[in-house]
């Protein structure tokens, strides 16, 4: 299992290399976002681990760039940013999870078996999946209401798969962040509701029929009502 680790503290980067060795990873390691770069370009990775604030390109400009060549590697952004907008930049850049500085090594270790145990994308079961006007394409990864094409990003088509999966049920942001993104859930953070809110302005919003709910204190469900 070879991961690559971009981080530009020397001590930090050592110590996180030495325990993921010790764990049984393979770990290639950078200092700066520009070699990071060449790495993830010219090698096969099962997940790249980049701090954000790093020399070169930024970890956000670097998980862009490396999104914009097609590449699906899950990625985990390490961050002294803990607000829930730098969270939501990350994710919208393309990073797969985010883990606040400092952490104990053990909630980066579970983290890292989460990613790269997942296999990547939302399951094949079905190629094209409807509810009420709603049609999902899980191939083309598009999506139509009444006919109508939305533009989704990749964490909220991957939200609104879910959903459709289990329409009807009522879906906590516990599970959300576990089984849609394979993230721990932060109480201290509001990320969940953002997208949430993303989806609904876009699903829902210039629609009659509104099909993304909010039971409070408990979750979302996918219902026509």
């Amino acid at each position: 299992m070879k991961l690559l680790l971009i981080e530009d503290e020397p001590k930090t980067l050592q110590s996180i290399k030495q325990g993921l060795e010790e764990n049984g990873y393979e770990v290639d390691i950078a200092y700066d976002g520009l070699i990071g770069k060449q790495l993830a370009k010219s090698n096969s990775y099962q997940l790249i681990i980049s701090d954000i604030i790093i020399p070169g390109i930024n970890g956000i400009e670097l998980c862009r760039e490396i999104r914009s060549w097609g590449d699906e590697t899950p990625i985990l952004m390490l961050t002294a940013l803990g607000s829930t907008d730098d969270k939501v930049t990350g994710l919208d850049a393309g990073a797969d999870d985010y883990l606040v500085k400092p952490f104990e090594f053990k909630e980066l270790l579970a983290r890292v078996r989460a990613l790269t145990k997942r296999g990547g994308n939302v399951g094949h079961t079905a190629q094209v999946l409807r509810f009420a006007d709603l049609e999902i394409s899980i191939d083309a990864k598009t999506v139509h209401r009444a006919g109508n094409k939305i533009n989704l990003t990749a964490r909220e088509f991957n939200l609104l798969v879910y959903l459709i999966r289990n329409q009807g049920r009522v879906i906590s942001k516990v599970e959300i962040a576990e089984q849609v993104w394979d993230i721990g859930f932060d109480t201290g953070t509001n990320v969940i509701e953002v997208y949430v809110n993303y989806l609904r302005k876009k699903i829902d919003k210039d629609y009659p029929v509104k099909l993304i709910h909010t039971l409070f204190g408990m979750g979302y469900v996918l219902k026509v009502e």
